[in-house]
């Protein structure tokens, strides 16, 4: 739907159409909703509408024999429009006309019929409360729960922990998404991703694909644009903690009107170390971080794809001007950490000249370096209490192949990966030292089949995939085969029954793994953690733009890691600024999260566009008793999340989102071992569960307005986070107690910092494109 703009200026909106094997499809055409404006594919499948006023558009193809599909809440900006391509799949049937029917606007994956959300460039650019961060946005999704406290971007998704989820950005997988990240974990508080880089996001809650390996409760996958293979753009960014710089433009173009090679580059840079500088804070984040794409298409039939990505992160802290008890608290148990991540990977696309199918071969490298350190006397860095200097780096293939016969979509295929991990710890505190390196293979085989039955009414999946490694014992190909089984029913007109079955494995991190001591691997006979999926759910779509479904799953865990140092599952250790697993655990342990979800979505209709869900579960875990099960750090029981925004005339927009999570039980501090140990806080696992953190509870509200020139177009948006202003729900913090010139009291007394009220946090910035 488009509205009313004043602007006199005009500009063009491109793209391409192809079909299901990523081939050119001639002749179809493409409009935007509402108007008189559109244009035919030509033999490249690329259009071009022009003289289309900047403004917000739902844009539509349509091409004979093929479902028409929509995209919606399309930004064109005098300057810096980016390709929006369509990919179409064929009717079920020769049909004589082109129908535009309700089913064909609200698809999923016929792989991943449920459990699936998608967000749009747009609708993350202008996400309240994201700060232009992807991962942010992400936690926002249906399900998710946030992060105890607020504080992180883990995405602790129905009831699974934080490092049960995979990332692939273009198919390359990406362990580390967060500066600050936590090593075997995944979490930190600043997504890495740059959003102007970024197409949509897809995640898949249950029913996962089976050429993902290592996935127990989400796949998060960033789909990247392409660069302008015809013209140079140029967008900076301004927001709340970052600078951000992207060039997009052609290469070799020479007098051709478009080229065959485009490239995407930025960089970003933090300043919150100089805000929290100047407000008096002690910490010091301070990050960088770059990422590219070149795409470089061959022939018609064969594209290469090279993208990287990485960040330079350290954290420090400043004791310099006056410390209330908060502060002393963060400065004394602040880590210093010094962190660099980099992922490169170059993909091969091979389509088939017959239509019927496509390879995709990807070589990519991972490489995490992690200094982490604590110390007794942070403001000095003397007395050296703990410190974790690791490295790890993975060099991965990844091979596979679709093919269309008849009606039948079969995907197979394998991946090879070379693991080099490296670590020296010190723990003063538990009295040990190690130095450990494991280099070891991973490998994996995976293979899946759908099928449309009844006029496309029945959607039908099943697939398989079983990886083993040559480092650990007793896994293997078998002892890890894993079937999944997926099925979408619409038994009447826009109402579907869908379900799913799954069985899925992950290799425990390389922190656990690489664990010795007396210079024995400890960990080296753990198994895999496996977890069953079972998915039910009900949907109904409303109209073109809108649906509303209800789910209920049931999630099984075996061989889940067990801390033996502390006798509980590494579900209830939570995921703070820590190693994961860096000690002996045994995979013991049984877990079980299931509940019920309902979802209403909305696309952009009426200037209006919404997503609500309302997410109701448990999540439990057993430690070595396997009959006892004791809640997770995440288990809240009520989720509930809203995002919405409404687009004005004159090129205004107000839109706000707010998350809700109920009580989530914390581990008590051990008061008499942390008074000793301070400033190493020790945690009595012995009364998990005895108090919990209050509610979470947060609204934000953004408002933009866009202005478009004839050589720039400028977005301008304030932001208010908190405006509720709610408490952050934070487990209690404890500091010793000092005098009044600053030095510990005798004999040693820990006192709980108290509780700062919450605050509404206003940000403002800009967005430029020129």
């Amino acid at each position: 739907m488009a509205f009313i703009s004043h602007a006199q200026i005009t500009t063009e909106l491109t793209g391409y159409v192809k079909d299901k094997t990523d081939l050119p499809l001639i002749g179809a055409s493409v409009y935007l909703e509402n108007t008189a404006k559109g244009a035919v594919t030509d033999a490249n499948g690329y259009y071009k509408i022009v003289n289309v006023s900047p403004d917000t558009y739902n844009l539509v193809v349509s091409y004979l024999g093929y479902d028409s599909q929509t995209r919606y809440n399309i930004e064109v900006k005098s300057v810096g429009n980016q390709l929006y391509n369509f990919t179409l799949l064929e009717q079920s049937q020769n049909l004589s006309e082109v129908i535009v029917s309700n089913k064909n606007k609200v698809t999923r994956p016929r792989e991943t019929p449920l459990s699936t959300q998608t967000l749009s460039a747009v609708e993350i650019a202008t996400y309240p409360g994201g700060n232009n961060d992807v991962v942010r946005v992400a936690q926002s999704l249906p399900g998710i729960s946030p992060s105890p406290g607020g504080f992180r971007n883990d995405l602790i998704i129905r009831g699974g922990a934080p490092n049960e989820s995979v990332y692939y950005l273009d198919g390359v997988e990406i362990p580390n998404i967060n500066h600050f990240s936590t090593q075997g974990s995944s979490g930190g508080p600043v997504g890495i991703l740059n959003v102007s880089f970024i197409d949509n996001v897809n995640l898949a809650t249950s029913a996962f694909g089976s050429q993902y390996d290592n996935p127990l409760s989400g796949v998060l996958q960033f789909e990247q644009r392409e660069g302008n293979n015809i013209k140079h753009n140029t967008n900076f960014r301004l927001s709340a903690s970052e600078a951000a710089l992207t060039h997009e433009g052609p290469l070799f173009k020479g007098k051709n009107k478009e080229s065959k090679t485009s490239y995407l580059i930025s960089a970003r840079r933090s300043y919150l170390q100089f805000l929290f500088k100047l407000i008096g804070l002690p910490i010091r984040p301070d990050y960088w971080d770059y990422q590219y794409k070149i795409t470089h298409k061959i022939d018609k039939y064969n594209t290469l794809n090279l993208i990287g990505l990485g960040s330079i992160d350290e954290f420090a802290i400043d004791a310099s001007g006056s410390i209330d008890e908060n502060e002393q608290s963060t400065l004394d148990q602040t880590p210093f950490i010094e962190q660099k991540t980099n992922t490169i990977g170059i993909s091969w696309k091979n389509r088939f000249k017959s239509r019927k199918g496509f390879m995709q071969t990807t070589i990519s490298n991972n490489l995490l370096v992690n200094d982490f350190s604590r110390y007794k006397d942070n403001e000095n860095q003397k007395d050296l209490y703990f410190k974790n200097d690791s490295r790890e780096m993975e060099t991965k293939l990844r091979y596979s192949l679709t093919y269309y016969a008849s009606d039948w979509k079969l995907v197979g295929g394998f991946n090879v990966q070379r693991s080099d991990y490296e670590n020296m710890t010190i723990d003063v505190n538990e009295g040990f030292q190690y130095d450990t390196n494991i280099d070891f293979l991973k490998y994996g085989l995976f293979a899946n089949a759908t099928k449309s039955f009844f006029d496309q009414k029945l959607d039908f999946s099943f697939g398989f995939r079983t990886d083993g490694d040559s480092f650990t014992q007793d896994n293997d190909l078998l002892s890890t085969f894993s079937p999944r089984f997926a099925l979408s029913f619409e038994f009447a007109d826009d109402w579907k029954i869908k379900a799913s079955v799954g069985r899925y494995f992950k290799l425990p991190p390389y922190t656990i793994l690489g664990y010795k001591q007396n210079d024995v691997f400890l960990n080296k006979d753990i198994d895999y953690t496996r977890s069953d999926h079972y998915v039910l759910g009900f949907e109904h779509i409303l109209g073109p733009a809108s649906n509303i479904s209800i789910e209920g799953f049931y999630k099984h865990y075996e061989d889940y890691p067990v801390s033996v140092r502390d006798q509980v599952s590494l579900a209830n250790k939570g995921a703070d600024f820590n190693v994961l697993g860096n000690e002996e655990v045994e995979s013991v342990g049984k877990g079980r999260s299931y509940g019920l979800e309902f979802l209403f979505q909305q696309k952009l209709s009426h200037r209006f566009y919404g997503i609500f869900s309302y997410t109701f579960f448990y999540s439990e875990f057993t430690g070595f008793d396997r009959s006892k099960y004791l809640p997770s750090v995440w288990d809240s029981r009520h989720l509930v999340s809203f995002t919405g925004g409404y687009k004005l005339r004159k090129n205004w927009e107000v839109s706000a989102r707010y998350r809700f999570a109920g009580e989530t039980p914390i581990v008590p501090t051990n008061i008499e071992e942390t008074t000793a140990r301070y400033p190493d806080i020790v945690l009595d696992y012995n009364r998990l569960g005895e108090e919990k953190l209050g509610v979470f509870s947060q609204l934000d509200v953004r408002i933009d307005k866009k202005w478009n020139f004839k050589k720039l177009s400028l977005d301008l948006f304030f932001e208010i986070q908190n405006l509720l202003m709610r408490n952050s729900s934070q487990a209690p913090e404890y500091v010793l107690q000092r005098n009044d010139m600053g030095s510990i009291i005798e004999p040693r007394n820990l006192v709980q910092t108290a509780n700062e009220d919450g605050k509404p946090i206003p940000t403002i910035g800009f967005v430029i494109d020129f």
